[in-house]
């Protein structure tokens, strides 16, 4: 009877193509991920992407120039990184900021 030791999986190397994040693990396996799960990765550019170092003793991986990091447990699981919401002005306030924009800028002041 032989007895497999269970152990957490560790990327040894990862690659990033046009449209995939794709990570070598050390047990031989390979795993990939849409690119767009990773929206800093998706909108970096290709020289941002190979700049990569692996992070936890190959737990995970991090990206220095787009300041994103990826877990090979979240690539297992299926955990896409969430875009942040962008910050919002309400229409009301845009349209006094404009207002006062419109007026600054018809009634210059005098210089001195």
């Amino acid at each position: 009877m032989t007895t497999a030791v269970a152990s957490e999986p560790v990327i040894c190397d990862v690659r990033v193509t046009r449209s995939e994040i794709i990570a070598h693990l050390a047990d031989g396996r390979v795993i990939s991920v849409p690119l767009a799960w990773s929206w800093r990765l998706s909108e970096a550019t290709p020289a941002e992407r190979a700049n990569f170092r692996l992070i936890g003793a190959g737990q995970g991986v991090h990206w220095p120039d787009v300041d994103e990091d990826i877990s090979v447990e979240g690539m297992l699981q299926g955990s896409p990184a969430p875009r942040p919401r962008a910050h919002r002005v309400p229409a009301v306030k845009r349209v006094r900021l404009g207002a006062r924009r419109s007026k600054k800028a018809a009634n210059p002041r005098p210089s001195e």
